[in-house]
């Protein structure tokens, strides 16, 4: 698919490094509340800070809430002062509890209800609502929306949409509360650490038309409701790790009728209470006390700089993993798995047929046989349930031997990661595609894939990239270097789209 920058509904993808949008450059749409461009606190400003003007100012802003009737519309008001407040400092939510709240409702007019009510829609613990209501029960009269924001709110559609390079998706989930209906788009940038790089609101008349669009251009795929709350909470806490370390906390300019990424993330975030709760913990991301010992692998490979002994990494619990197969259990079925390359472009992937009771170590040599890669490297398989590889307690690698398939892949659907060559890092999604029967074949079998696979140690996906355009120019200055490398005569004795299904599947039944 080919994507446009200015195309709202496509996702941010990149085939260069160079290419890639700066976090700087992310289009961040306008607040519903106003926030200054220049700091107009004492310390910056000079002059003196009234409480009070801030209070009357959030009161007249919620004026114009009382006429409406909608109740999205106070949510995104009550958001556009959490997300502002929330970015001026860390004792934003302590003032809100202690000191905004109460003087909100001591102001004790119509409006200052509104705002209470909002607020209290997008952020509990701080006492709006209870404060709200007190103010309701001595006689103010409820904003005409509240009642409807009452009401209960029930998630529909729970969808991700992927392009087929691995690099960008994008989040779905829809909503329904009073005979109103709305939806989110999260688009995350699986190049950027999995983070969210905008957030789209979808009015219900729109749904259908947008993600009709959506869907004729990029994959779709139901997800779980818990694994969609999951897999947005994990976007939304790595965008939030990133504005952080790149000091990037302001709300800039929106679009007409726009809200800024900040405001809806608010809301987003208090939606995806509606949600199941996870059944994973979540996703470890942003400074070294939350990486995976594996991340700490692949950053070990770019700096040589050693790790203090005081910043050891602490591991997320996994999930408890599932009992292996018991004889009387009977046989385990074929699982049928596609094995893609992420970041290849044209896709480079293998689809293959095994018993589910194979071993992830039976798993890495079918991999890198199919694959043609040469075992000359570490390897690790990276699951809900944990981290498995050759058994390490440094790097939190648990033995992969005792460990099989259908252990940390439980049904059609389920993912997990095979990675390869901390350096070069080839990373690879497993996808259950499907549970079948058994034939009379040979199992493990490969039943199709596309494109042959980087030779190892040629610089991860940019190196391969380059490798080929090197081999293509005669003239190049490395080319006859990077033949020699390979140990070919000619450039054409390289195919990069050949690959034989039937030959690979020859090649899995030699023995090891």
């Amino acid at each position: 698919m080919k994507v446009r920058q200015d195309d709202p509904v496509s996702p941010v993808s990149r085939n260069r490094k160079s290419d890639k949008p700066r976090r700087s450059d992310r289009r961040i749409l306008r607040p519903v509340v106003a926030v200054p461009e220049e700091c107009d606190c004492p310390e910056c400003s000079g002059a003196d800070f009234d409480p009070q003007a801030l209070i009357d100012d959030l009161a007249a802003g919620a004026a114009g809430l009382l006429a409406g009737d909608d109740p999205l519309e106070a949510e995104l008001f009550g958001a556009s002062f959490v997300a502002a407040g929330r970015m001026a400092g860390e004792e934003f939510t302590e003032a809100l509890a202690e000191g905004i709240v109460p003087a909100l409702a001591q102001l004790s007019t119509p409006e200052s209800v509104g705002a209470l009510v909002a607020i209290g829609a997008v952020e509990s613990g701080v006492g709006a609502a209870d404060a709200a209501r007190l103010l309701i029960e001595g006689g103010l009269p409820a904003p005409a929306w509240m009642s409807a924001l009452d009401e209960p709110i029930k998630a529909g559609i729970c969808r991700r949409y992927s392009d087929s390079a691995g690099e960008a998706s994008m989040l779905l989930c829809a909503f329904e509360r009073s005979g109103r209906s709305h939806g989110f788009l999260v688009q995350v940038d699986h190049t950027d650490c999995d983070a969210a790089a905008e957030i789209m609101l979808l009015p219900g008349e729109v749904l259908d038309q947008v993600t009709g669009r959506i869907a004729s251009e990029l994959n779709a795929e139901e997800l779980d409701p818990a694994e969609l709350r999951w897999q947005v909470e994990r976007a939304l806490d790595a965008r939030a790790v990133h504005d952080t370390e790149d000091d990037a906390l302001g709300l800039d300019d929106a679009e007409e009728d726009g809200h800024d990424y900040h405001t809806l993330a608010v809301v987003v975030r208090a939606r995806m209470g509606v949600l199941p709760e996870p059944p994973r913990p979540p996703a470890a991301h942003g400074d070294n006390d939350r990486q995976t010992p594996l991340d700490l692998v692949k950053m070990l490979t770019r700096f040589t700089e050693p790790i203090p002994a005081g910043r050891r990494q602490v591991l997320a619990p996994a999930r408890k993993l599932p009992a292996k197969r018991k004889k009387s259990d009977g046989p385990a079925p074929i699982y049928q798995i596609k094995v893609s390359l992420r970041g290849a472009r044209p896709p480079i992937w293998r689809r293959l047929e095994l018993p589910g009771d194979t071993s992830l170590a039976d798993l890495h040599h079918i991999i890198q046989t199919v694959f043609g890669w040469e075992d000359s490297h570490l390897h690790a398989f990276e699951t809900p349930y944990g981290t498995f590889g050759v058994a390490d307690r440094e790097l939190g690698h648990r033995a992969e031997k005792p460990v099989t398939l259908e252990q940390v892949a439980t049904g059609v659907g389920d993912k997990a990661r095979y990675l390869y060559d901390f350096g070069d890092n080839w990373e690879h999604e497993i996808t259950v595609e499907k549970l079948l029967d058994r034939q009379a074949v040979q199992y493990p079998r490969c039943t199709g894939g596309r494109r042959a696979a980087p030779p190892d140690d040629c610089g991860g996906i940019w190196g391969y990239a380059d490798l080929l355009d090197i081999l293509a120019d005669p003239t190049h200055p490395e080319h006859s270097e990077r033949l020699e490398w390979l140990g070919l005569t000619s450039a054409e004795d390289l195919d990069p789209t050949r690959f034989d299904a039937a030959e690979a599947t020859r090649m899995l039944a030699e023995p090891r």
